[in-house]
């Protein structure tokens, strides 16, 4: 049962970097692929019926976390408290710019919004890269499982290990430019005119500058975790997660050059998936590193008891279909092109 609870949690994560990291990433480019107030409005009613369904996936994840591996969930709310404040602000903030943009018809109040809803979506983003960066590199837990991580200590990655060190700004980077350009081949899916060149442009400059930095965070990763390896080695057909990735990535490249747009944004969401799949299976069945000599927070020295977790699958099964049918539904009805006129979006 805690392995089935460890694919769940991994399940809703994904769910929501891939769908969330989409109107996270039209955020990102708001500035950079709308100029003018009715551009603007055009990116704000592409992502207008999905950005707050999306976050559901965010929920889940925590209520996930909290019922099958308590403590894993106690030591992270713990040990990263003020990043964690920082992002239920900038998630307000986010919220609050979307739709108080839309109350005044006054070009200053709509560009001050316009701007919080950039730099939050920004800011969300460094910091769920640096969280990644963070699980990847570990932290300093004590004898009895928590830690308490500062913004930062000397930028290094081992030892009294902080929040942000130069390995958590590169995933950042990662996070960055891989959702900029998932944001940006949403925009080439759903609008039409400059907005939508302006996209297709921006995501055919940025998708190298993402791999490559993808490239030197991987050597990196081996670099300050030399066993992150050892799962593909000791188990050769989980190289198909990095293989259907690289697949994935090509897919979008050859997409989006000849204009299948809609094909090149669900390559970009296979990318990003399966991309995360190599991740969790690389640490499995660890939940979170130690970098000292105290043990490792696993999915058994933190799970709830078998019993509980039975039950909880039970559940489960019921109440997540319905879930995954009303998004189907979802974007299914907001489906096709945009603009600024068609209310009916947003």
């Amino acid at each position: 049962m805690e392995t089935f609870w460890f694919i769940i949690l991994v399940v809703m994560l994904t769910l929501y970097v891939v769908l969330d990291g989409f109107d996270l990433g039209v955020g990102i480019i708001h500035l950079l692929v709308a100029k003018t107030n009715s551009e603007r409005k055009t990116t704000l009613n592409a992502i207008g019926p999905l950005w707050d369904g999306n976050e559901v996936w965010l929920i889940g994840a925590g209520g996930v976390l909290y019922m099958a591996f308590p403590k894993m969930y106690a030591s992270t709310f713990s040990g990263f408290y003020l990043p964690l404040m920082i992002v239920l602000w900038l998630l307000m903030l986010r919220a609050l710019a979307i739709e108080f943009r839309r109350h005044i018809e006054n070009e200053m109040w709509q560009s001050l919004w316009d701007v919080v809803f950039s730099l939050s979506s920004l800011g969300l983003t460094i910091l769920f890269g640096a969280a990644l960066g963070n699980i990847l590199r570990g932290v300093s837990l004590n004898e009895s499982g928590f830690f308490f991580a500062p913004l930062w200590t000397d930028f290094g990655v081992s030892g009294a290990v902080g929040i942000v060190d130069w390995y958590t700004i590169l995933i950042s980077a990662i996070a960055v430019a891989a959702l900029a350009v998932h944001g940006a081949l949403f925009l080439a899916y759903k609008t039409e005119g400059d907005v939508y060149h302006r996209s297709k442009h921006l995501a055919q400059r940025l998708w190298p500058v993402a791999a490559l930095i993808s490239v030197i965070a991987l050597v990196a990763t081996c670099w300050i975790r030399p066993g992150y390896l050892d799962k593909f080695v000791s188990h050769p057909w989980g190289f198909v997660f990095p293989l259907v990735a690289g697949i994935g990535l090509i897919l979008v490249i050859v997409f989006a050059r000849r204009g299948r747009d809609g094909l090149a944004f669900v390559s970009s969401c296979l990318f990003i998936a399966v991309a995360g799949a190599a991740t969790a299976f690389s640490l499995y069945p660890v939940l979170l590193l130690s970098t000292n000599e105290v043990a490792d927070l696993t999915v058994t020295n933190s799970s709830s008891a078998s019993y509980g977790l039975e039950i909880a699958s039970r559940w489960f099964w019921i109440g997540f279909p319905p879930v995954v049918i009303y998004f189907i539904f979802l974007y299914y009805t907001f489906r096709g092109k945009v603009s600024s006129q068609r209310r009916e979006h947003y």
